[in-house]
């Protein structure tokens, strides 16, 4: 079993920066994938971003490429999303999950979730 708890969701003025935290626990990660979805409301879960936790390499969704950054903190088990450049379009409930293999987009292919952390962006 893998835990997974998010935070840092609050709301934002658009254009500015918010940093999401997903602290991990419960096993060893090292051949997990740890990735970032996002739902609003009426929508369909989203991937946004993934990291593998072993080799570090990230994937994007292409709204987000350039203006997301994700990165680990292998000695605290945790995974940081930081968000630039924020939307309108980006408000949303972040979700952190966490799977054991290799990179999958479909939130389907997940096992593990957190809660989800509310994101709000004012225009």
């Amino acid at each position: 079993q893998v835990q997974l708890v998010e935070s840092g969701g609050r709301l934002v003025q658009a254009g500015g920066s918010l940093r999401l935290s997903c602290a991990a626990s419960g096993r060893t990660l090292s051949n997990y994938v740890i990735a970032w979805f996002r739902q609003a409301p009426g929508e369909e879960r989203e991937f946004v971003s993934a990291i593998s936790w072993s080799g570090g390499s990230t994937h994007y969704a292409d709204s987000v490429k350039g203006r997301f950054t994700l990165s680990r903190d292998n000695a605290k088990n945790t995974v940081y999303l930081q968000m630039n450049s924020l939307e309108p379009e980006d408000a949303a409930v972040y979700y952190c999950a966490a799977r054991d293999g290799g990179l999958r987009l479909g939130p389907r292919e997940y096992a593990y979730w957190g809660q989800g952390t509310q994101v709000n962006v004012s225009s």
